[in-house]
């Protein structure tokens, strides 16, 4: 998925601010901090043309510094639940590119790349095994991370707006959805901290489906798609979601998992927990 700035072979965008450089002549430390490109998911086909990332398959990064880490470790960004995000806009090299308005499965590639620059492929996590309820640590390798392409299929159709549309099986209704960014996944992480402070029940499935469902039926009116949201039949809503994954390309985080306490195996996801970039370091004597 990286590639390094030695092997420059995709595409990147113009007028790029010049890297972090130590230009002092008498400093030993003169250098340029080294970058490295990421191969986006989406290779850029689903920005619009005004879109720094339109028709771009790569974006560049610079690695990880001391610098960054304290911004992974502002307790006021923790908090606000900044701290990653404004992490990532700090690596990236083109400022035109806005980490709110990537899609997310860009954003995750970027996640993982910039992770590796920082603390390297190796990456310890506590599992729970789905069969004995054992925790334990389990090792993944950042490295074997790949990419899910756009697996469309003869019913999604894509649009000039660079929309899905599909006929969802059960009540025959026409949904249009996009693709979620960045910006989306914060606000639906901020509706559901809202019910959570308010003691309402969660509705992760309908509010993500309202937040990618662009119209129904031609109709982009948000009582129309909301009603239909509601009262959609338990097939159609499992049909929509696949649709989504077929559709929209992302990063491929399913490596394999055998449990120490039973010998269990399975494919699983690489989970992002604190452990990401908040690894716990070894003291060596």
């Amino acid at each position: 998925m990286p590639r390094k700035n030695e092997d420059r072979t995709g595409a990147v965008p113009d007028q790029t601010p010049p890297l972090d450089t130590l230009t002092d002549s008498s400093s030993p430390l003169s250098f340029v901090v080294p970058t490295e490109f990421v191969e986006l998911p989406t290779q850029g086909t689903l920005y619009p043309e005004s879109h720094p990332l339109h028709g771009q398959d790569t974006v560049e990064i610079r690695y990880m510094t001391a610098k960054d880490e304290d911004i992974l470790a502002s307790k006021t960004l923790l908090k606000k639940g900044l701290a990653v995000d404004r992490f990532l806009q700090n690596v990236i090299i083109d400022k035109r590119v806005k980490v709110e308005d990537l899609l997310i499965g860009d954003k995750n590639a970027i996640i993982v790349a910039a992770r590796i620059t920082g603390y390297g492929a190796a990456y310890e996590a506590k599992i729970t095994c789905p069969a004995c309820q054992e925790t334990g640590d389990q090792s993944f390798d950042l490295e074997e991370v790949g990419i899910n392409p756009s697996a469309q299929t003869e019913e999604i159709t894509t649009t000039e707006d660079s929309t899905f549309v599909v006929t969802v099986p059960k009540s025959g209704v026409e949904v249009e959805f996009r693709a979620l960014t960045s910006r989306d996944e914060r606000a639906l992480s901020q509706l559901t901290e809202s019910k959570r402070r308010k003691k309402l029940p969660e509705a992760l499935l309908t509010d993500q489906l309202k937040q990618f469902i662009v119209s129904v039926n031609g109709s982009t009116e948000k009582a129309h798609i909301n009603q239909f949201i509601n009262s959609m039949p338990t097939m159609d809503s499992h049909f929509l979601r696949v649709a989504y994954r077929n559709a929209v390309p992302n990063v491929d985080l399913t490596q394999s998992f055998t449990c120490s306490a039973c010998s269990y195996e399975a494919e699983m996801e690489v989970p992002f927990t604190a452990e990401f970039f908040w690894p716990k370091r070894r003291v060596h004597g």
